[in-house]
């Protein structure tokens, strides 16, 4: 294994600090463990938490800030953050308009977050959360009842963000919410298996000519491997899924071609290119496109497609200003 690290045993913490350290002006980072908040508390809105396993970067850390999230928490590599850690995140962060938790679908995440809540509530605390489910590739996973939650999660953020910042009600938030997650879909393939630090060897293992389709965020297999494929066949294996299970015909979207961590930007242009001429032919519209690096996992190399399907009231929100270190509006 090569990685540029110093100990395994403090990768998550180090990571931290060091995401902290670019942005001390945004951010800071509590002492009971891997949370970072805003370095200036927002007062009299709806606060977010978002979270989950490291190893997503920017994901989530990197979406706290003005227009976006008030406070992500971050577990070990690919493991849920505790209840404990959750809870101490929804403290610093809760006002008087309460806290939504934003939770992608995976079971350990689901279980601890709703530990907190209930940690929270004892404390007289307004917290509730919505659960992302954007991935078209399962109905349900090792790691999932139901659909997982991937790269459409940022979305969600950022959407919800703009309308907390508003002064919106907690009710009010979590409506917009879900209604990005209804409207929401992705799916991802990777040609490389990527090296939890903890583990030392890939997850599984994938020959020179092979790909793995319907990939998920922590290193798990797809749901088929194949024989790679040029670009643009990989891209409309993946499209065609999406655009089966959403009826986007003549609405306008936001897409997401979102890099694995691995992938040179390069060959996600290569992948936006044949995006962006399968959605002119099916009469979808193109409001906005997003490609990069915006939910990861580690260094594998692959990538996913995002569909948003938009309406009036979610272009304005999606356009409304944030100010993060990983997303800036």
């Amino acid at each position: 294994m090569k990685k540029i690290i110093n100990a395994v045993e403090n990768v998550e913490e180090e990571m931290i600090l060091g995401l902290v350290k670019s942005a001390p002006d945004k951010l800071r980072k509590l002492e009971c463990g891997n949370v970072v908040v805003r370095a200036r508390k927002k007062e009299g809105k709806v606060a977010l938490i978002s979270g989950g396993g490291s190893g997503h970067e920017p994901a989530h850390g990197g979406y706290v800030g003005e227009g976006m999230l008030d406070g992500a928490v971050a577990g070990a590599v690919f493991t849920s953050p505790t209840p404990d850690q959750i809870y101490e995140a929804i403290k610093a962060v809760a006002t008087d308009k309460g806290v939504l938790c934003i939770v992608k679908n995976y079971t350990g995440d689901i279980m601890n977050f709703e530990m907190a809540i209930d940690m929270a509530k004892d404390e007289d605390i307004n917290a509730d959360y919505v659960v992302v489910n954007d991935d078209v590739a399962v109905k349900d996973s090792l790691y999932t009842t139901g659909r997982r939650g991937v790269a459409g999660t940022v979305l969600v953020h950022k959407i919800a963000g703009a309308l907390a910042e508003t002064g919106a009600s907690l009710e009010e938030v979590k409506a917009v919410a879900e209604k990005v997650i209804a409207n929401v879909r992705t799916m991802g393939m990777a040609i490389t298996a990527c090296t939890m630090p903890a583990a030392g060897k890939p997850g599984f293992e994938l020959a020179d000519d092979e790909m793995e389709i319907g990939i998920g965020i922590h290193g798990e297999p797809g749901t088929s491997r194949e024989t790679l494929k040029p670009a643009n066949e990989i891209a409309d294996e993946l499209l065609s899924r999406i655009v089966e299970d959403i009826d986007y015909t003549g609405k306008e979207v936001a897409v997401i071609i979102n890099g694995m961590g691995g992938t040179p930007l390069m060959e996600l242009y290569i992948v936006n290119n044949y995006v962006s001429d399968f959605l002119a032919e099916k009469g979808i519209k193109i409001y906005d496109t997003m490609v990069g690096n915006y939910m990861t996992s580690i260094e594998m190399a692959g990538f996913s497609i995002t569909l948003l399907r938009l309406d009036d009231e979610l272009k304005k929100l999606y356009d409304a200003k944030a100010d993060t270190p990983a997303l800036k509006k």
